[in-house]
């Protein structure tokens, strides 16, 4: 059909890979109580977030360990092991990804990530992100989903029509906003449900003929 899309634009965290801070600072913090005030006190998500719009980890360290000076050591952590907040691919994206590729759909990444942390992290799993034509990382362009902005960014980046992409993120503001742009937008639960909006489309289909 004219309507349907013939790209796939992918999220990275919990979409790709399961990622949550709980995963590195469980291996640094051995009680249970002071792990849980830590992630919701000192390194929450809404700190890190600044590293997705494009600060530097060594301002925002910086103004937290000055702020709670006896986690310095911890936040000083988070930089140079941030890959230790992935614990793996999510199960069966991967696979989805590889067949697509392998039918010659146009894959692409629109991820919210810091553009310091993101080349170490995809040097890890270049078999998988070879595969990809073009990342969007709002870390290098200072906007970060979901502003409408970084969507017509990768659209055009990408030399594509809304009409022409298909989208998939876990945060549903984020599907939202590409729902918004005309962009046909999938929420990500898992990788079943995901395989049969695919099927859907008809894109499945010609990554298994």
């Amino acid at each position: 059909m004219a309507d349907s899309p013939s790209a796939v634009i992918f999220d990275i965290g919990n979409v790709l890979f399961r990622w949550d801070p709980r995963f590195l600072y469980e291996r640094l913090i051995d009680d249970d109580r002071a792990l849980d005030a830590f992630l919701r006190d000192v390194v929450t998500l809404e700190w890190h977030f600044q590293h997705d719009a494009g600060r530097p980890f060594a301002e925002t360290s910086a103004e937290l360990a000055a702020e709670y000076p006896e986690h310095a050591d911890l936040i000083a952590a988070w930089g140079p092991r941030f890959n230790d907040s992935v614990s793996g691919p999510v199960p069966g994206m991967h696979d989805i990804v590889r067949k697509l590729d392998s039918a010659g759909v146009p894959l692409f990444a629109l991820t919210n990530f810091s553009g310091e942390f993101f080349p170490a992290f995809r040097e890890e799993w270049t078999e998988l992100f070879d595969r990809f034509r073009d990342i969007v990382v709002s870390g290098d362009e200072k906007l970060v989903k979901p502003d409408p902005a970084i969507y017509a960014l990768a659209l055009d980046r990408f030399g594509l029509t809304p009409q022409e992409a298909l989208f998939v993120d876990d945060n549903p503001a984020n599907v939202k906003a590409a729902a918004d742009a005309g962009i046909h937008a999938v929420h990500f639960t898992d990788a079943d449900a995901f395989r049969r909006e695919l099927e859907s489309t008809g894109l499945l289909q010609a990554a298994r003929a």
